[in-house]
C-alpha cells in the first residue's frame, strides 16, 4: 500500500500538466489569428494601370559580326617575270600607284571591273579594257581626248567600251614616263593590275624570287567595316544603305550603314570538321558612319542591330495589358472591369500595336504588374 500512493500522486500531476499544456496551446492558436484576419484576406488587390500611347514601333534583330577590314581578295600576277618587290601588310594602294614589282618594273593599279586581258598597242582597238585605261588616265589628270562614237571601220563603239585613239596612246606614254618606265605606249598583260577600288594589303603570299604567275597577295577594304553572316532566307529584308546600330565590346553603341550584300551563298552543307549542318548564309558588310568610332580597334566581335520594319505614329500598350478572349482575339480591360476588343499589330520591345473602336491615345487600361 505504501508504494501505491506515490504512483497515484504522479498520475494526478501528469494529468494536470497535460491540461495546462493543452490550454496553453489553445491560447497560442488564438493569438496567431487576430481579429479581422478574414476581412484582410478577402480585400481586392490594387489595380495596376497604364495608358494607351502614340509612338513609333520597329521590328529589329541583333546579329553577331566581326569588325575588321572585311573579306580578303586574292591578287594574282600575270604574264612572265620574277617578283622582285612586294608591299607590306597594312599598306594602302591608290589609283596609278605601284602594287608590286616584276623584274624591277613597277606594276601600277587601275580601278575597274575588267582585267587587262590583251596587249594594247594598236590605235583602233575597241574594248572594255581600253575603257579601263582611258577612264583611269583621265582620272589621273592625263589628256586622253574625246571618245568617238564609231571605230575606224565605221562600226558603233558599244556602251562601256572605248577606242584606242592616238591621243590615248600619247597619254599612255606620258603615264609610263612618270612611273619611270620605258615610254612605249604599249601595255602588255601583267604590266598593270585592275582592282575595284582603293585597297589595303591584308596578306602577302609570295616572296621575292617567285614567278609572277601565281597568288601574290591579298587585299581588303581600306577602311574598317563589320562582316555579318545573315541567313540566306532572311537577307532579303536587309537593304544597302540602311541604317544600323553597332554595339562595340565595351557596350558603346555607334551608328552604321549597310555598305554591300554579297551575292555568294556560303554553307548549307555538312561541316567538314564537325559533321554538323547549318543554314546557308550571305555576308553583309556594314561600315561605321564615323571611322573615328573604331579607330582604336583592329579587330573585335560586335553586335549589329538591323531594323527591318517600322510602324510610325501608332497606338500601343505594354504587352501585359492584353487580355486573351475565350472566343479568340484580344481585349483591353478598363479600370471598371469592362473589356474593349482590339486588333493587335507589331510587337516590339515589350509594346504591342493596338487598334479598334474607342481605342484612343491616353485611354487608361489595366496591365499586369
Amino acid at each position: 500500500m505504501a508504494g501505491s500512493k506515490p504512483t497515484r500522486r504522479t498520475a494526478i500531476l501528469v494529468a494536470l500538466v497535460t491540461v495546462v499544456v493543452a490550454v496553453g496551446a489553445g491560447v497560442a492558436v488564438l493569438t496567431l489569428r487576430p481579429d479581422g484576419a478574414d476581412d484582410t484576406a478577402s480585400a481586392a488587390p490594387a489595380l495596376t494601370t497604364t495608358t494607351v500611347t502614340r509612338t513609333d514601333l520597329s521590328d529589329s534583330r541583333s546579329l553577331g559580326g566581326t569588325l575588321g577590314f572585311g573579306p580578303e581578295r586574292v591578287v594574282k600576277g600575270a604574264g612572265a617575270g620574277v617578283v622582285t618587290r612586294l608591299p607590306k601588310v597594312g599598306e594602302t594602294v591608290a589609283r596609278g600607284k605601284p602594287l608590286y614589282w616584276v623584274n624591277d618594273r613597277p606594276v601600277p593599279v587601275l580601278f575597274g571591273d575588267t582585267p587587262l586581258f590583251r596587249t594594247l598597242d594598236k590605235p583602233g582597238l575597241v574594248g572594255s579594257d581600253v575603257r579601263i585605261v582611258s577612264d583611269n588616265l583621265a582620272a589621273l589628270g592625263y589628256q586622253t581626248g574625246s571618245q568617238p562614237s564609231r571605230a575606224k571601220d565605221g562600226t558603233k563603239v558599244p556602251a562601256r567600251q572605248a577606242l584606242l585613239t592616238d591621243t590615248l596612246a600619247a597619254a599612255i606614254k606620258k603615264w609610263q614616263q612618270a612611273l619611270g618606265l620605258e615610254a612605249t605606249g604599249r601595255i602588255e598583260v601583267g604590266q598593270a593590275v585592275v582592282l575595284t577600288g582603293p585597297v589595303r594589303v591584308g596578306a602577302v603570299k609570295a616572296v621575292p624570287g617567285d614567278s609572277v604567275a601565281g597568288e601574290l597577295l591579298a587585299v581588303t577594304e581600306k577602311t574598317k567595316l563589320v562582316t555579318v553572316a545573315v541567313e540566306a532566307t532572311e537577307v532579303g529584308s536587309v537593304r544597302v544603305g540602311a541604317t544600323v546600330a553597332i554595339t562595340l565590346p565595351d557596350t558603346t553603341e555607334i551608328p552604321g550603314r549597310v555598305a554591300s550584300i554579297s551575292h555568294t551563298v556560303q554553307g548549307g552543307g555538312p561541316d567538314a570538321g564537325t559533321g554538323q549542318t547549318g543554314p546557308p548564309k550571305v555576308d553583309v558588310l556594314v561600315t561605321p558612319v564615323k571611322p573615328a568610332d573604331v579607330a582604336k580597334l583592329d579587330a573585335a566581335a560586335v553586335q549589329v542591330r538591323f531594323t527591318t520594319t517600322t510602324r510610325k505614329n501608332v497606338l500601343a500598350v505594354p504587352v501585359g495589358a492584353l487580355v486573351a478572349l475565350r472566343e479568340g482575339g484580344h481585349a483591353l480591360q478598363l479600370p471598371d472591369g469592362g473589356l474593349l476588343a482590339v486588333e493587335t499589330g507589331m510587337f516590339s520591345r515589350g509594346l504591342v500595336e493596338v487598334s479598334g473602336t474607342n481605342v484612343t491615345e491616353g485611354l487608361e487600361v489595366v496591365t499586369a504588374a
